[in-house]
């Protein structure tokens, strides 16, 4: 799952775009203007903006400006200007892809899916056939987007970061919960949802110890 801002001002797009990738597992914030839409950007992480140029108190264009002072994150430009010039501005200032209305909502929910595996391939942890990317959060099985909350992914991050070791329970609720009071069956029911999220998993439990992530 990705978290993903969407700058659209015709409502009914908005919703389109947003009811799409909502199916796709994505968590969406959307917006009609571009001035709360550079404001949330700044303030909460997101792992892509979809902008349209022509918005209301700031450009798509601004918005996009305006990150990349200070952030490299993807950016997927959605707009109806489709002039060579309007497209060089927005690859200049490093965008993932450019498309033009209209559109095809199934063509747009694969070029995400494109902007997304890219990202999670350029920082990627590996075990297995499963990949993890610490940029995006992303976690694919067999190149297969898969959803986990924020406990299961933050295990299997753990897990990854000490694959060959045994680690404890003890260890895990520290770095993941930041405490040990914790009913250890808590962690041993979210471990137990992830086996069956990724059931290619190499993840053994060492009784008396706690686990161990196979190489």
């Amino acid at each position: 799952m990705a978290r993903i801002l969407v700058l659209e001002d015709d409502t009914v797009i908005n919703q389109v775009v947003c009811e799409f990738l909502k199916e796709e597992g994505h968590e969406v914030l959307s917006f009609v203007n571009g001035r709360a839409a550079y404001q949330a950007s700044q303030e909460s992480r997101f792992d892509l903006l979809i902008l349209d140029i022509m918005v209301p108190e700031m450009t798509g264009l601004e918005v996009l400006q305006k990150v990349r002072k200070t952030s490299d994150m993807p950016v997927l430009m959605l707009t109806a200007l489709g002039d060579e010039c309007t497209q060089l501005l927005s690859f200049n200032q490093q965008i993932s892809d450019y498309v033009t209305k209209p559109f095809s909502p199934l063509i747009l929910m694969k070029r995400v899916e494109n902007i997304l595996r890219q990202e999670c391939q350029t920082d990627q942890l590996v075990v297995g056939t499963i990949s993890l990317s610490e940029k995006t959060g992303m976690v694919y099985d067999q190149g297969k987007l898969v959803s986990l909350t924020q406990k299961e992914y933050g295990i299997l991050h753990y897990l990854i970061k000490h694959k060959g070791q045994i680690v404890s329970r003890d260890g895990m609720m520290l770095d993941i919960w930041g405490y040990t009071e914790l009913d250890s069956r808590v962690l041993d029911n979210h471990i137990k949802n992830l086996r069956k999220k990724l059931p290619d998993l190499p993840l053994k439990t060492v009784i008396g110890r706690g686990y161990q992530l196979e190489t």
